[in-house]
């Protein structure tokens, strides 16, 4: 059995997510430029980079701005995401980044933010490996299984169902890339925590990202009303004076082919 979802229901999940995105991926912002800080190449001037899942292109936008005379490569396989990051690049391509239309070796640098939770790993950095040069560089950024623990927590009040997806822990992480052939595999791991007024407006942000698909296990009709109250107080005692409490377990990875 295979806890993702399905490819299908994740593009049409972030194609209906794509016209309110950019304006709720708060997390997806602060993620990317932490990924960013961490991110040498050891080319001065053009380098081929490679945005693997770039979204809206708010990564893509960023690399633009530290190498500005990059050759920029966006992929991501929902287009109206594709449409939205089109002139933050030089090309975009519609492609799934597990298999990727793209000749070995043609890049310098492959990047990735908060995309290859959705995909299966060892198949990722395979493709990653195999259009980077050699000494080409790889920096990554998933979420790891402590995320979204507070919801975990108050739907296990309720249900049994699974509410998230089944987030990688670091060491698998690193296991993955040393498989695919990487060295010099650094790891970096930070809490970041958003906070709510209250549930509906948390699983709302949720939603408007695109991030609501979980695949097996998950609930398939919708919460009655005493469930929802009770989800809703098991919440509300994880309450702080900043709201209620969102944390995204984030994982930073980089690596040299």
């Amino acid at each position: 059995m295979n806890p993702l979802p399905t490819k299908q229901r994740v593009r049409e999940s972030f194609d209906r997510a794509a016209a309110s995105y950019d304006a709720a991926a708060v997390l997806q912002r602060q993620v990317c430029e932490l990924l960013l800080a961490g991110l040498e190449l050891p080319i001065d001037s053009g380098p081929a980079i490679l945005d693997a899942g770039c979204g809206t292109g708010y990564g893509a936008r960023l690399l633009r701005s530290r190498w500005p005379t990059a050759h920029l490569t966006v992929a991501d396989f929902a287009p109206a995401m594709l449409d939205l990051a089109r002139d933050a690049a030089d090309a975009c391509f519609a492609a799934d980044i597990e298999m990727l239309p793209f000749s070995n070796q043609r890049f310098d640098a492959w990047w990735s933010s908060l995309t290859i939770q959705w995909c299966a790993t060892d198949t990722v950095f395979a493709e990653a490996a195999r259009v980077l040069r050699p000494q080409g560089r790889l920096a990554v950024s998933t979420l790891g299984p402590g995320t979204f623990h507070e919801l975990r927590a108050a739907f296990s009040k309720v249900d049994r169902y699974r509410h998230t997806l089944p987030f990688s822990e670091p060491t698998a992480i690193g296991e993955a890339l040393r498989g695919a052939g990487f060295s010099a595999i650094a790891l970096r791991r930070e809490a970041l925590t958003l906070h709510y007024p209250d549930l509906k407006t948390l699983l709302r942000a949720v939603k408007a990202i695109g991030a609501n698909a979980v695949g097996e296990g998950a609930r398939s009709g919708m919460m009655g009303r005493n469930a929802w109250q009770a989800l809703e107080a098991a919440y509300e005692a994880q309450r702080t004076p900043e709201g209620l409490p969102a944390t995204y377990d984030v994982i930073l990875a980089y690596a040299e082919k």
